[in-house]
This record gives C-alpha cells, structure tokens and sequence, in this order.
C-alpha cells in the first residue's frame, strides 16, 4: 500500500466489507432476546406474534436506516444522544439519552431474569443478582468482551436455536394445530406482540456505527443492515414457528422459559440442556455488552453536566466509569428483585422505542446531500415506533410515559440550577 492509499493516522482502517458488517450486526442482533420475548408475545397475540414479529423487523429496519444515515455526518459516541441534540435540540437529546438509559436498564434486567430462569428456575432471581454482580466486576475492572469471545458466544447460541428447531420439529408433537388462529389476538394484541418482540431486535443499529470502517461505506452499510435483519428475521420466524407447532402459543404464554417449554413437550427433551446453556451463555454475553454501553452513556451526560458530575469519574487504576457501572448495577438488582421479566421486557420495548423515533425524526430533518434513504423510511419509522409503543401493555406505556416526563423534570432543574449559580 502506497503512503497516499493509507488511512489517515486520526480514522480507522476500512477493512470491513458487507459480509463483514453483515457478520457484526446479525450477531449484535441473535441473542437472548428471542429466549423471553416469545412469552409475552404469545401471551398478547398467540399465533398472531409471527404478523407481529414481521411488524417489529419493518420498524427496526427504519430505525436502523435512520441511525445509519446520522452516523455518516455525526461519528461520535452517543447515538441518539448526539443526533437528536443537533438535530432537535438539547432537550430532545438529553431525552434520548434518558429513554436509552432507563431503556436499557430494564433490558438488562430482562437479561439477567432470562439468565437465572434458564439455568435453574428455582433459583431464578438469586442467579439473577449474581450475573448481574459478576458482570459489573468484569467491567469494572476494565476487562472488555473481545471479538473472539463475541463470536463464541454467537456460536454458542445458535447452536442452542438449531437444538430448539431440532428438538421442536422433530419431537413428534410438532402439529399446524397446535398453531391456532393467526388473528387470534386481533389488531391490537398483533401490534402489541410487535412492540414485545422488537425487544428480541435489539442490536440491529450496531451496523450504522461501523461507518468509519467499511470499504465504500454509502453501499455497504445499506446492504449490509437488509441483509442482515433479513437473515435474523428468517431465523427468528423459525424458530417461533417451530416453538408454536411443538407447543402451541399457550404453553409458550405461560412458561417464564418458553424456548425450554417448546423442547419438554416433545420426545428429545433430552436436548433441553442446551437450550438453557444457550440461553444462559447469550443472556450473560448481552448483560456484559449493555452494561459497558448504559455505564459509558451515564458517564457522557454526566460529563455534559446532565446528570450528576459524581457519576462522570473514572477509575484512576482501572480507567472505567466505575461511579457509573455500580450505579446502573445497584439498580438493576433492584429492577431484577422486584419485577416481573413481562414487565421489564415491555418497559425496556416502550423506552427503546422512544429512542429511536427520536433518531427517525432527527434522520428526517438532514439535507439532502445528507441522506441516503427518501424520508419515507423516517415517516414510517416514527409511526411505526408510535404505533408500537402505545399498544405495549398500559403498565408499560403509562410507567415509560412517567419515566419520560421525570427526565424532562430533571433536564428543567438542571437548567434552572445552571442559570442560578451564573
């Protein structure tokens, strides 16, 4: 490579190519969502949650064009935070990064839930709070999941989905009826079911933050976002048909580990362990990841001066957010010891949603030497995002709302508190 084809001393190398990225965010996007998200699924819609899931894949191909088409122009950490901050305003951003916080939060707590009652029900939340206390210590000890330990653990669980497919169909219960009525749940509960199931997306954006490292990135990162929510779709739809022809969508309603339940009513049970190790392996590998990511979003606002300053130190030794790892560990552990995985799960999808509906009207607002999709995707991101988050459960929307408007409460004292001590 001559000295004027290297890259720049201050970018990444663009080494990335579509199978790449393609790689990178399939993986960011199979994980243990898919092992807890069927439950209350089934539960909304029953066999309808296959129309849902289709649903929840148009919208976070939108949310995922939408990021994909800011992070070309604003290549900074933060996501949403930045973008919907120089897009909208502070406000809107700081709301961003409150939503994807309190968001996630709850998403951790599904994880470390979908954790203890995969490995061992009866222990569930005990095992919970340890996944959750072991995790932290990784982190803050600066220790950080490597490439190779990342493909491991995808390994690892679709070995355990391909046991799931396995196990289902070929346990001698698997039977179209058992399916029963696509539109069982009705409008309402199908968009309820994909408001759920978005949850088992999560991840899909990881693809728009590779914009400094692909090859020809305008092409690349486009191919690479529908190809790789195509492959994902493909794979969940199986996997929940599979699960809804062994069991049907009522055994799936209610099991708290209904990947499991799919497995046990069939006659190669015998393959029930790894599932739950699957489930287990995938649950921890995300609890590692977003705790790294809630931590280091605290630490930016904190830093910013938008949440408390205390919580934007660094570790002297270890180099890490540490204030802000043990705060988002204490309430987690408090999420995990007082609520219910259905709650977490719908409170984490509303708060998601509100994130990226932020992201899409941001999207909609750039130039148009900005943009690489028509601002159709935006329109039917924001409504998608909309529709799905207001037919999530009541307890879900009405705490996410309060949530919501709490932030806005705490953006207003910090500016009134700013404009005080001038």
């Amino acid at each position: 490579m001559s000295p004027a084809d290297a890259d720049p001393p201050d970018r990444l190398a663009r080494r990335l190519t579509t199978g790449d990225a393609v790689v990178i965010g399939a993986g960011a996007m199979i994980g243990a969502g898919i092992f807890a998200a069927l439950r209350p699924a089934a539960e909304a819609a029953g066999a309808g949650l296959l129309i849902g899931l289709g649903i929840a894949a148009v919208v976070a191909y939108c949310n995922a064009a939408s990021s994909a088409q800011l992070a070309a122009v604003y290549p900074e950490s933060g996501g949403t935070y930045v973008y919907a901050g120089r897009r909208l305003g502070r406000l809107w951003g700081y709301l961003a990064g409150w939503g994807f916080v309190v968001g996630k939060t709850a998403s951790l707590a599904a994880m470390a839930l979908t954790f203890g009652l995969y490995a061992a029900p009866d222990l569930g939340r005990l095992l919970a709070v340890a996944a959750v206390v072991g995790m932290t210590a990784v982190n803050y000890l600066g220790i950080r999941k490597t490439a190779l330990a990342s493909r491991l653990i995808l390994a690892v669980v679709l070995a355990s989905l391909a046991a799931v497919l396995a196990g289902a169909l070929l346990g001698g219960e698997a039977s179209p009826d058992n399916l029963g009525d696509l539109g069982e749940g009705g409008v309402a509960g199908i968009l309820r079911s994909g408001g759920l199931l978005f949850f088992a997306f999560a991840g899909y954006a990881r693809i728009a933050t590779l914009g400094e490292e692909v090859v020809t990135p305008q092409r690349t990162i486009p191919r690479a976002i529908l190809v790789a929510l195509t492959l994902v779709l493909a794979l969940y739809g199986a996997v929940a048909v599979a699960a809804l022809l062994a069991a049907g969508p009522d055994v799936l309603a209610g099991s708290p580990a209904p990947l499991a339940a799919a497995i046990e009513v069939g006659t190669l049970s015998w393959l029930l362990p790894a599932v739950r190790v699957g489930a287990a392996v995938a649950s921890l590998g995300v609890l590692l990841s977003l705790l790294a990511g809630v931590s280091r979003t605290i630490f930016a606002m904190a830093r910013n001066g938008e949440l408390p300053r205390p919580l934007g130190a660094v570790h002297q030794r270890f180099g890490t957010p540490h204030r802000a790892e043990l705060a988002v560990a204490l309430v987690v552990v408090a999420v995990v010891l007082l609520a219910d995985l259905r709650d977490a799960i719908g409170f984490s999808s509303f708060a998601v949603l509100v994130y990226y509906g932020l992201a899409n009207a941001s999207a909609w607002t750039q130039p148009p030497e900005q943009r690489r999709w028509p601002r159709l995707v935006q329109i039917v991101g924001v409504l998608g995002c909309a529709t799905l988050a207001f037919t999530l459960p009541a307890t879900s929307v009405i705490a996410g709302a309060g949530v919501l408007v709490a932030g806005a409460l705490v953006w207003a004292l910090v500016l009134r508190t700013r404009s005080t001590s001038r």
